[in-house]
């Protein structure tokens, strides 16, 4: 972690900043903090969706020699948005949003470029989960060129039920998955939707698969299962991106 994220260290300053809003992207608490203040931190943390790692106090202190008392706060680079407050907004300016959900993707890097990918493409959003996800951190924008300074990000509680909205909200829900039915060039990617691409071990989970509307696959002519994600990603936007520029040249 660099200087490019705020740190916040002791257990009283961490609690104010929770109470303030401040954007979150991790607490570290040591594994055996036992205090009354303690307790109130976890009270603080109670219905955010702030990721709490419990840790040995060795890797708090690798971090920071200040007083840190067992917790450090690491500020998050941008400011988290909701698919609820996102979508009607993008809706009242007549757009047609296309946004990119990631299931369990938890690599920075790939993270960051298929962000900018999405900023190139004009993608109007990447929905991540809180938890087991990865979040926007210095190395992610890093990697993005600086596009997540720029790109909404939603950070949701569950991404079945953000993804469930979208679809009663009028949204097409297309996966990427070797399970997919046919090429991906055969999707409909026009009018509001979201792509799904999940991580290149476990692909999209089975709950999320089963709200799309399509599942839909790259070929694979070579020996290697899978591309990387942030490449996988990239085809679908911009297969997505040249199907939506089509339609509004025949409108």
């Amino acid at each position: 972690m660099n200087s490019n994220n705020e740190m916040i260290f002791g257990v009283r300053a961490v609690i104010e900043a929770i109470q303030a809003g401040k954007s979150i992207d991790k607490i570290l608490v040591k594994k055996d903090i036992q205090s009354d203040l303690s307790k109130e931190l976890f009270t603080a943390l109670k219905g955010t969706l702030i990721p709490v790692q419990r840790v040995p106090v060795e890797r708090i202190n690798r971090i920071t020699r200040k007083n840190h008392q067992g917790v450090v706060a690491f500020v998050s680079a941008v400011e988290y948005q909701k698919a609820e407050d996102l979508v009607p907004y993008l809706f009242e300016q007549g757009k047609s949003p296309l946004f990119l959900a990631l299931d369990g993707i938890t690599d920075v890097r790939n993270f960051g470029a298929i962000a900018r990918t999405c900023e190139c493409a004009a993608v109007d959003a990447v929905i991540i989960p809180a938890k087991n996800s990865v979040t926007v951190n210095a190395d992610a924008i890093k990697t993005s060129a600086g596009a997540l300074h720029k790109l909404p990000v939603c950070r949701e509680h569950s991404l079945k039920e953000t993804l469930q909205y979208l679809k009663e909200s009028g949204f097409r829900l297309v996966a990427a998955t070797e399970k997919g039915d046919y090429d991906y060039t055969q999707a409909d990617y026009t009018g509001p939707m979201c792509i799904i691409m999940g991580a290149e071990d476990r692909g999209v989970s089975y709950d999320n698969l089963a709200l799309c509307d399509e599942w839909v696959k790259i070929p694979m002519l070579g020996t290697i299962e899978s591309l990387n994600v942030s490449v996988a990603a990239g085809i679908l936007i911009y297969e997505a991106l040249k199907q939506r520029m089509k339609q509004n040249d025949t409108l």
